[in-house]
């Protein structure tokens, strides 16, 4: 049980959201069009005999229990295997921010279930270790695999989609992160008048027009942002002022991207945005696929 495997847990990006109907289970069905990016945390795993799953990080407080999602897909794993006797040793370095809306926690998770299966020889297809990773978190069947997707559902309903054309993509986070309960409770407490166009931006990625899906970039949750979260809008109009072709708010927030077809314009905006905000990245669209 030496054996030790890392792998990339990629960021998500929503280039569009919609929220429809609550849930009886409480939560809520949604729409969104998905996307890996290259920018991601490290994830190592190995295995242990004794039955244990710890958790370290390069950030100190990262949680070491089963609020980090990691840990939590670890337990589900071996619950689903009914192996009471194999324990995991998880280490996280971390680059993806916290609170950002780019389903970094969800990825980890996504990254030590596919390192599991491995490593256990459980031999488990994508579509069970999305059932497994379901229970964790509504992000993670969709970061088994990643790259381009509708999600329906909560979020486990998956359609692939072709990739992107080639770009580049600036990623700021605030100094700030939005309560994800806060969102819903202020969507659910209004009449959505502007929805994406979702069914013009699938059309658009399959005809592979970057142009029509930068275009078509929305987010619902913009419109119930709350007051002090006024600076998303600051840093969406400033990439678009350095020509992103489109940006928006990615999930329930904060960090917000602009699509970007030139590698040049890309780089001076992230150099320009860098100076205000810390958490400030430039990326490109990855392809779907475990690493």
């Amino acid at each position: 049980m030496n054996a030790i495997i890392t792998q990339t847990a990629r960021a998500k990006l929503n280039y569009a959201l919609d929220v429809l109907a609550p849930r009886e289970d409480g939560y809520h069905d949604l729409c969104m069009v998905m996307g890996s990016v290259e920018l991601g945390d490290t994830v190592t795993v190995s295995l242990r005999t004794d039955g244990a799953i710890l958790a370290e990080s390069n950030f100190p407080w990262v949680p070491k229990d089963e609020r980090n999602l990691g840990v939590k897909a670890a337990k589900a794993f071996f619950a689903a295997l009914g192996d009471t006797k194999t324990g995991a040793e998880i280490h996280l370095h971390k680059i993806v921010p916290v609170g950002a809306g780019m389903a970094g926690g969800s990825a980890d998770a996504a990254a030590v279930l596919r390192a599991l299966n491995t490593l256990t020889g459980a031999g488990l297809g994508s579509e069970e270790l999305r059932r497994i990773g379901l229970a964790v978190g509504s992000d993670v069947p969709y970061c088994i695999t990643g790259g381009m997707a509708l999600a329906e559902g909560r979020g486990e309903r998956l359609t692939s989609l072709p990739d992107l054309p080639p770009c580049w993509i600036v990623i700021a986070k605030p100094g700030f992160s939005i309560s994800t309960g806060e969102l819903f409770r202020q969507i659910d407490s209004r009449i959505i008048r502007t929805r994406p166009d979702t069914a013009g931006m699938l059309s658009a990625i399959r005809q592979g027009d970057l142009g029509g899906v930068a275009r078509r970039m929305y987010n619902v949750f913009e419109d119930a942002l709350p007051r002090r979260s006024r600076e998303i809008f600051s840093i969406r109009g400033e990439l678009l002022s350095h020509g992103a072709l489109g940006a928006v708010m990615t999930g329930t927030g904060s960090a917000v991207f602009g699509v970007f077809d030139e590698e040049n314009a890309a780089r001076k905006a992230r150099e320009a945005l860098s100076g205000q905000y810390r958490a400030c990245f430039l990326t490109r669209p990855a392809p779907g696929g475990a690493e």
